[in-house]
């Protein structure tokens, strides 16, 4: 715990250096350089107080979320900073070595930093900064309507052009803007599908952080074909310390009950069929399944008595679920919904083009739609916001997916 202490540190203090060696450069008046020092230290000790305030008996917090957020606008722009200066730093070493032992050049062997490279490190880090505001300001509301069609030979003639909105990760402790949020109400009902499907994380761990928000998700509008949802990793409050094991089970109740609340039928490790005409598809829902979270969920008993030649959309919360469990599965799940990842609320995304978020190194499976073996995931960037309280690159999402009968086209 000792050395984790003294690393991280280290490394503070490292950035901290480059940083101010970036303003020193630029900046000859002293009471500014003086003034940056004073900030620096105090929004350092502010972040740490904050941070040694964290109470792991009530959770994430509007302090926590401001606390985070403040974090990252402080020291990403610096990390820019200090990579930028340890670069140059490397240069002047090499040229200072080769100068010395190559060209016997007894002089300065670091020579000045130059302005320009600390003009640079200053404006590569304005970008980040500017970007995080953003993302705390508007891109945490910046919700993206996003429609994808999947092509489904088997898919029964009745549910040729079946649409679905599909939300994900609600998270409504984090919410600070009831406007906002009735605005994303509104985009959902606007979209005018078959049905809607939600994919877990209705609070980050306490029941009570939806019940200011019950009476907005109400206003979700009836669908034809019904309301579903499933739970998610942070739906079971294991990631706070509970007086008993009693409070604990009640709020994974109150939870659950939620659902009832804004008129969405929670499905647990179960499966529903959805008829129309003759036809029908299968919904099956399950409990949170990760593999490096909560394994909940039962595959086999949620699509008991189902056969493989049977159309199914599973809603499983955590895309990790599909790559090792659901693709290869007998009972053959053509369409998996899932969320979870967010993106990780920080990215890269040129629709049709690129997308890149650090989510990509943790989840094969992170954002958008993937195929395997025939078989489809699509996973939702999530409607609300966790941890960081803004989104940069990449926005909330409201999914309406179409099924369609027949070939993907080319």
């Amino acid at each position: 715990m000792l050395f984790r202490f003294l690393f991280v540190a280290f490394i503070f203090l490292i950035i901290e250096f480059y940083s101010f060696q970036a303003i020193r450069t630029l900046i000859r008046t002293k009471w500014i350089v003086n003034a940056y020092l004073v900030i620096s230290l105090f929004l350092f000790l502010f972040i740490v107080y904050s941070f040694t305030q964290f109470d792991r008996s009530v959770g994430q917090t509007k302090q926590t979320l401001l606390t985070m957020g403040l974090m990252l606008l402080v020291y990403i722009p610096k990390i820019v900073m200090t990579l930028v200066l340890f670069g140059e730093d490397i240069y002047r070493i090499i040229v200072g070595s080769v100068n010395y032992f190559v060209e016997y050049d007894n002089g300065d062997f670091l020579k000045s930093r130059r302005k320009f490279v600390s003009q640079l490190g200053l404006g590569l880090a304005a970008v980040p900064f500017l970007s995080l505001i953003y993302g705390m300001t508007v891109g945490k509301y910046n919700y993206k309507v996003i429609k994808q069609r999947i092509f489904f030979p088997d898919l029964p003639d009745a549910f040729d052009g079946f649409t679905i909105t599909h939300i994900s990760d609600v998270h409504s402790g984090s919410f600070d803007n009831p406007e906002k949020i009735n605005y994303a109400i509104d985009l959902i009902n606007e979209q005018e599908s078959d049905m809607i499907l939600f994919t877990g994380d209705i609070v980050n761990t306490h029941a009570k952080e939806m019940y200011p928000w019950v009476d907005s998700f109400k206003r979700i509008k009836e669908y034809q074909f019904g309301k579903y949802s499933i739970l998610g990793n942070h739906d079971y409050g294991e990631y706070v310390t509970w007086p008993s094991e009693k409070e604990k089970e009640e709020n994974f109740r109150e939870i659950k009950n939620l659902h009832a609340a804004i008129d969405f039928k929670l499905l647990l490790n179960e499966h529903t069929f959805i008829q129309k005409g003759t036809d029908r598809i299968a919904i099956v829902g399950v409990e949170n399944w990760g593999h490096n979270f909560k394994q909940a969920g039962d595959l086999n008993k949620a699509s008991h008595e189902l056969h493989r030649d049977d159309f199914k959309i599973l809603l499983s919360h955590d895309p990790s679920h599909w790559e090792y469990e659901v693709k290869k599965h007998d009972k053959n799940f053509h369409l998996t919904l899932s969320g979870h990842t967010h993106g990780m609320q920080f990215g890269i995304e040129i629709p049709g083009y690129f997308k890149w978020s650090l989510a990509q190194y943790v989840y094969k499976q992170w954002a958008g739609l993937y195929e395997e073996f025939g078989r489809y995931i699509y996973v939702n960037r999530g409607f609300g916001f966790h941890a960081y309280p803004g989104r940069v690159g990449i926005m909330p999402e409201i999914t309406v997916i179409q099924l369609k009968k027949g070939e993907k086209l080319a």
